[in-house]
């Protein structure tokens, strides 16, 4: 029922489609005429509503009450799968898709299917090539202007959203949501092939493509093929030469900046992950995940040549240059060869002097980790070598290598 006869010719409007009100300039057709003079806003620049903390302007008032929320903090629209939270009921009505799997809206070139036609339009923006939002900085451009904003971030360095529970920072606010899953443990999404469960629908895309095989990013060097656009940019720093993460404390310079968060840790000695067998703790989560081979007992790689198995991949990298004979690492001073880079720098510190491990005790220096391990027995007391004939203990393996002969009867 109707209050004003005005008001039901209005609403009338939606069951007829009447469109009677006309914009002179674009020829768009409207219901009422309110929605004419807001859409006219968009070719007069008008943007009447002001926020009263930032002084940013809107064209319509529900824009504005909107925005607010970003100062209050307010997200009154809740998920009940897996309980995020958003500030409009759209963004909330989107999101629900990702757990259904709905996708209603179609590429007519490709035929992917979206959740949001916003998302269609800019997916559409891949076919035309058409970036409209560009950088003033550095000129560079987009095709969605949230990208651009977070680009921005990058020269400002702003990072306005931070974590409460370890204050971390963050550009992006869906970074910090993907970012509180490590906190919290939760991990809502889910591949539908093997069952693994992540912490954000763009792991699953990405992960999609190890069942898929398909690897969609190319390097225009070397051909390489990658299954995400993250790994070809570290990539391509290999060829480029590009270190653009440094260390503060010893100005050692890093490709990726997880591999300086790793770095750092030998200086803070922080080794965040712990072992559930044997409690012993690392610096990194790929160490770990390692070392936990050692409990399990798994060697996923094989040589090829010879069946020998590895715990590590890079291990048999290693392995294989006994076969090819290659040893990549070379001494300017005396052109000796070396099979592993860990080798080459010992050898090197031959002409440096430079002894890089300390005696906590007596702080004498050594030029390996292995040498302070031995010296450390001097006083620890440790005998660690045991003759298996007459239980004597040694110190050293040359020593217990020496006593046998009085057993065996050779001359050492």
């Amino acid at each position: 029922m109707f209050t004003q006869q005005s008001n039901l010719q209005s609403h009338m409007r939606i069951h007829c489609r009447d469109k009677a009100f006309k914009c002179e300039i674009c020829d768009k057709m409207f219901r009422y005429n309110g929605n004419l003079k807001v859409h006219m806003r968009m070719h007069t620049g008008d943007k009447p509503f002001k926020c009263e903390v930032c002084d940013k302007m809107f064209r319509q008032q529900s824009y504005l009450k909107i925005h607010m929320r970003i100062h209050t903090g307010d997200k009154p629209f809740k998920c009940e799968v897996c309980e995020d939270i958003f500030m409009q009921q759209s963004n909330l009505q989107s999101h629900m898709r990702t757990h259904c799997g709905e996708k209603p809206f179609k590429c007519e070139i490709c035929d992917k299917m979206f959740r949001r036609n916003n998302d269609l339009k800019v997916h559409m923006r891949m076919h035309t090539g058409d970036k409209p939002f560009k950088c003033e900085v550095c000129d560079q451009m987009f095709r969605q202007q949230n990208h651009l904003r977070n680009h921005i971030r990058k020269h400002t360095g702003d990072k306005p959203f931070k974590c409460e529970v370890c204050e971390e920072t963050f550009i992006q606010e869906s970074t910090l949501q993907g970012h509180m899953r490590m906190h919290t443990g939760d991990k809502p999404f889910k591949c539908e092939i093997c069952d693994q469960m992540f912490r954000s629908n763009s792991n699953v895309k990405v992960h999609m493509r190890m069942h898929t095989g398909d690897k969609p990013f190319k390097c225009e060097v070397c051909d390489k093929m990658f299954r995400q656009q993250s790994h070809l940019k570290i990539h391509m720093r290999k060829h480029t030469g590009e270190k653009p993460f440094k260390c503060e404390i010893c100005d050692k310079m890093f490709r990726h900046n997880n591999n300086l968060k790793v770095h750092t840790r030998t200086h803070t000695g922080d080794k965040p992950f712990k072992c559930d067998i044997c409690d012993e703790m690392f610096g990194a989560r790929a160490i770990l995940k390692v070392h936990m081979r050692i409990h399990t007992g798994v060697e996923p790689f094989k040589c090829e040549i010879c069946d020998k198995i590895f715990r590590q991949n890079s291990n048999l990298k290693i392995h294989m240059r006994i076969h090819t004979g290659d040893k990549p690492f070379k001494c300017k001073v005396c052109d000796k060869m070396f099979n592993q880079h860990s080798s080459f720098k010992i050898h090197i510190r031959k002409y440096s002097g430079d002894k890089p491990f300390k005696c906590d005790i007596c702080e004498k220096m050594f030029s390996t980790r292995a040498i302070l391990k031995v010296h450390m027995t001097i006083h620890t007391g440790d005998k660690p070598f045991k003759c298996e004939v007459c239980d004597k203990m040694f110190r050293l393996y040359n020593q217990l290598k020496a006593h046998m002969a009085i057993h065996t009867g050779d001359k050492p």
